[in-house]
């Protein structure tokens, strides 16, 4: 398949092309969208949604319980649907749990101190009072289980990767868009949790219609599965997919069309760090030239940069301060190819992007 073919069809997976009616219809559709800087996670999610929802409204999902936010593979945090979080941690968690072992031994953390930590955040957590970071912190030092340095927020990534808390309704900000949510029970916060017949094959399905054409070894970064365990989830969902291209590996799509491009979406797009079209391959030469790989990222320090995409392809990065009195300064502009996009284009692109952040 040539790369222009498959930039538009991703296109139209991601939404980018075809966005959705809300912005939950659209946390449906992506199932997990990277979101470790909580604005890019959200302006991920307004991107991909019809009418040009604000950072207001994208909030209010939160609020309601709609979306909530979690380490949900990869040791990466993603905005889900409430009611995906627990299957999905049903075939991520142990993983990762594993994975962290190393970190554990050197900071101090053994089982018995995180079912210390568990008891004490359910207690002060019952009956649907949240707290901020801070104020968890302080119930876990009081318990006994120790916040300096990094170990508090390993202590909540493991309550999270357990299910027992989950990051939910926005912490109020004066002066600038709010950069932190309140930290719930999960088991109370989420009262229509899904429970699929096959959650490795619903997985796949749900990685296919929100990101495809993808083969199993993007799936298997993605998800940071083992690619043998990411070829039976391929073989449990053939029956809804279909194969659109064989060499050197097969490319699936969804069984069902994908949905249809708007001719209201501009052809070039301001797209926030870790974006979900460009992080989610293995190979990321289909949305990037090879020789700007590099600019975006990951860097060493883990950073992807926002993108300037023009007809699916980045053709530039961009940067923006959420600092209290800053977020309405104008966003810092990088093109790798000024000829790619009119600078009419590019400046849509990111006033669309102020409008949200600013509304």
């Amino acid at each position: 398949m040539d790369a222009a073919k498959l930039r538009a069809l991703r296109m139209r997976s991601h939404r980018l092309s075809a966005p959705a009616a809300a912005v939950a219809e659209a946390a449906w559709h992506m199932l997990a969208t990277q979101a470790q800087e909580f604005w890019g996670g959200r302006w991920a999610l307004a991107v991909r949604t019809r009418g040009e929802p604000s950072i207001r409204d994208v909030d209010a999902a939160f609020d309601r319980g709609e979306i909530v936010r979690s380490w949900t593979m990869r040791g990466t945090i993603h905005a889900i649907p409430g009611r995906d979080l627990a299957w999905v941690l049903s075939v991520t968690g142990e993983r990762q749990r594993r994975q962290a072992a190393a970190v554990h031994r050197r900071e101090g953390i053994d089982d018995a101190e995180i079912v210390r930590a568990e008891r004490a955040v359910r207690a002060a957590l019952r009956g649907g009072d949240r707290l901020a970071r801070k104020e968890l912190f302080a119930v876990l030092d009081a318990a006994g289980a120790a916040t300096a340095g990094q170990r508090g927020y390993h202590l909540l990534v493991q309550l999270s990767l357990r299910g027992v808390v989950c990051q939910g309704p926005v912490v109020p900000r004066t002066g600038g868009p709010t950069r932190e949510q309140y930290i719930v029970l999960a088991e109370e916060w989420i009262q229509d949790a899904a429970t699929p017949a096959d959650p490795l094959a619903e997985f796949f399905v749900r990685f296919i219609a929100s990101h495809g054409p993808a083969g199993v070894r993007d799936f298997a970064w993605w998800a940071g599965l083992p690619l043998g365990l990411s070829r039976d989830a391929a073989d449990a969902a053939s029956d809804r997919l279909r194969i659109v291209e064989n060499e050197p590996e097969p490319l699936y799509v969804a069984a069902a069309p994908p949905p249809r491009r708007s001719p209201a979406v501009p052809d070039v797009l301001a797209l926030p760090p870790f974006e979900e079209y460009y992080l989610s391959y293995a190979d990321r030469t289909a949305a990037c030239a090879p020789e700007f790989l590099a600019s975006i990222g990951p860097s060493k320090n883990g950073v992807v940069r926002p993108i300037i995409v023009a007809h699916g392809e980045a053709v530039g990065v961009w940067s923006h301060s959420l600092a209290v009195g800053r977020h309405t300064d104008e966003p810092l502009l990088e093109l790798f190819t000024p000829d790619a996009a009119t600078p009419a284009e590019v400046a849509a692109a990111l006033d669309r992007y102020r409008r949200f952040v600013t509304a």
